[in-house]
């Protein structure tokens, strides 16, 4: 996987037609949403286009120029959400913040062209525009979903926390020691709502408009009867 923001042309059929997706290893085309204008970062605005949203990635497929488009992978997009604030942006549009792989302090702010050539390795930022705003919750959930279907791995913290036993692995042990390594953290840390990637939440995002509707309380698991 590249982590960012990266060029893609690859594409089937009349023009650019349908990007290729790897359909071999179960990736999917979910949606697509044609006359979507693109921005990436401070640059100016590039349209028209056409959004493709897979099982695993957005594309954005210039209608103009055959020979430009770009993509970045779930896993890379830390935050999506539906932006209104006209001091923001001028158009409605759906808000991304992209992982670079990089420290927020090497990326930030350092996404101008060099050479005339623009650097998505430096891109933090995303927004999509469509023409019709009306689809942009249909967008969101689309992101959502998709979201959902490309969990941040972490293989570590899975075998730390992997409490998950058939009925032989928790047979009882009358000397009382046991495995060592079955044990429950003192204090486990897990906030919940957390973004995929590595920024700083907790700074102000005055430029969003996001309906209270969306954060909707999660409901409470109630607690495994071990009696």
């Amino acid at each position: 996987m590249v982590v960012g923001l990266r060029n893609f042309t690859d594409g089937v059929g009349d023009g650019h037609g349908q990007p290729v997706l790897d359909f071999d290893n179960g990736e999917e085309l979910i949606h697509v949403q044609p006359h979507v204008a693109i921005v990436l970062g401070n640059h100016p605005s590039q349209s028209p286009g056409t959004l493709f949203i897979s099982s695993r990635q957005v594309i954005w497929l210039s209608d103009v120029d055959r020979s430009k488009g770009y993509a970045v992978d779930f896993l890379s997009v830390s935050l999506h959400a539906v932006s209104r604030d006209p001091e923001a942006y001028q158009s409605p549009c759906i808000y991304t913040q992209i992982d670079t792989g990089e420290d927020e302090a090497d990326s930030e702010g350092s996404d101008s062209e060099c050479d005339g050539t623009l650097d998505l390795s430096k891109i933090t930022e995303m927004r999509l525009v469509p023409s019709d705003p009306s689809q942009l919750e249909t967008l969101f959930e689309v992101f959502c979903g998709c979201a959902e279907l490309n969990p941040e791995p972490n293989e570590e913290e899975e075998e730390e926390h992997n409490w998950i036993f058939s009925a032989d692995q928790m047979e009882y042990d009358p000397t009382g020691e046991g495995n060592p390594e079955w044990h429950f953290a003192d204090n486990p840390s897990h906030p919940i709502g957390q973004s995929n990637g590595h920024h700083d939440l907790s700074q102000p995002m005055l430029e969003l408009q996001i309906g209270d509707e969306r954060f909707e309380d999660a409901e409470e698991m109630e607690p495994p009867d071990w009696q």
